[in-house]
């Protein structure tokens, strides 16, 4: 697999752009619209919050045929919470892009983030499309448009054999997924059905997306979407399953790393489980503890809240046989400290990464969660989102 400097414009047949078109006072991107040039196969995943984005609900409608060609998406306002004004705009939206675009509207799938309650601006966004044909792009900066509080721009691509798959994404706050994301575009050239990319997506979001955890808030906007075009042919799907599996998680931990205020990335891996099912509800327990992350804000090693919060996630387990690492330094041995060196192990925890590993010794299963410490900042970013 090669890595590519690219995004969502690295498949052949896609093309993007991110601009500023006055939603964000700040004068930043706040438009991003990624478009095939052909129509291509899609498949997506929702958050699982019962409130729901009005873009949401219109992306849900048009990909009922499991068929796109381009992706709005506007930053700065969610357009949730905004009854049946927000679920027209959101239409008005994509029959305006597809105008300029020359394509269907119902081939157009829509996206915001940003403020709930608030309307979208839509004599701004009518007028920020105007021209988007001319304006596309294969070298756009397509993350750019779609961050809020987001710190870095998240993006990808890879070539594995005769396909291509590149993503751009976007979070910081607000992340608890569960069979859903934050937002994740994803493209591929590869040629593989709709029903068969819903499968795919719904598998790496499972492996990725949904293990991961800033703040234990599920967003109400929460949605990945992949397009496939087809432009490279038939592909082999293990392979496919496996790039895309690799894209997602590498986004995963990009968001995970850029949570609001968070100072290192935390990996948690649950080892030798019953099941997968344990192993995965264990770890995300773990990563999506407030005490456990406010002790590695502080570099403590406070191992007694990661057994708290295995013992909290409902899955029967013998805390008398974990184990527990920092990094590779043996933290607990069958369940009881291990009398570890303090210095050496906050040493190890005041670095940017950090991997904690946890061995029940009760199976063969294992999975990975990820996310981040809890600092100051974090409450002093939403304690003025609004303001």
């Amino acid at each position: 697999m090669k890595l590519l400097k690219n995004n969502v414009c690295a498949p052949k047949g896609f093309m993007a752009l991110s601009k500023s078109i006055g939603i964000k006072k700040s004068g930043k991107p706040d438009l991003t619209v990624i478009f095939s040039q052909k129509p291509a196969n899609a498949a997506a995943v929702y958050t699982s919050n019962n409130v729901k984005g009005a873009p949401l609900i219109v992306t849900k409608e048009h990909l009922m045929n499991g068929k796109a060609q381009a992706i709005v998406v506007n930053s700065g306002v969610a357009n949730v919470c905004t009854g049946l004004k927000g679920i027209d705009d959101a239409r008005e939206t994509a029959k305006t892009a597809a105008k300029e675009l020359g394509i269907r509207a119902k081939d157009v799938l829509i996206a915001s983030t940003g403020l709930i309650g608030a309307y979208l601006p839509m004599s701004r966004i009518k007028t920020g499309l105007k021209g988007i044909k001319k304006q596309l792009s294969i070298t756009s900066d397509a993350a750019a448009g779609i961050m809020t509080t987001d710190t870095a721009k998240k993006e990808i691509a890879v070539k594995l054999g005769n396909f291509t798959i590149g993503a751009v994404a976007k979070g910081s706050g607000m992340i608890h997924p569960n069979m859903a994301t934050m937002l994740c575009f994803i493209t591929t050239d590869a040629d593989i059905p709709s029903a068969k990319l819903q499968n795919y997506l719904k598998s790496s979001v499972g492996k990725s997306f949904n293990m991961i955890s800033v703040d234990m808030d599920t967003s109400t906007s929460d949605m990945a979407i992949l397009m496939a075009n087809g432009l490279a042919g038939k592909v082999n799907e293990k392979k496919f399953q496996d790039a895309l599996d690799f894209v997602c998680i590498e986004m995963a931990k990009k968001i995970a790393m850029d949570g609001e205020g968070a100072t290192k990335l935390v990996e948690v891996e649950v080892k030798n489980a019953d099941s997968h099912e344990n192993a995965g509800k264990l770890a995300k327990s773990v990563i999506s503890s407030n005490l456990v992350k406010c002790a590695l804000f502080g570099n403590d090693p406070n191992w007694g809240r990661i057994v708290c919060a295995m013992g909290n996630s409902g899955v029967n387990f013998n805390h008398e046989k974990i184990d527990v690492f920092f990094g590779d330094e043996a933290i607990v041995r069958n369940g009881t400290s291990n009398g570890f060196d303090l210095k050496k192990v906050k040493d190890i925890m005041a670095e940017s990464e950090l991997k904690i590993t946890i061995d029940l010794k009760s199976g063969t299963k294992n999975a990975v969660a990820y996310g981040c410490d809890m600092s100051f900042d974090y409450v002093k970013i939403n304690a003025a989102y609004t303001t």
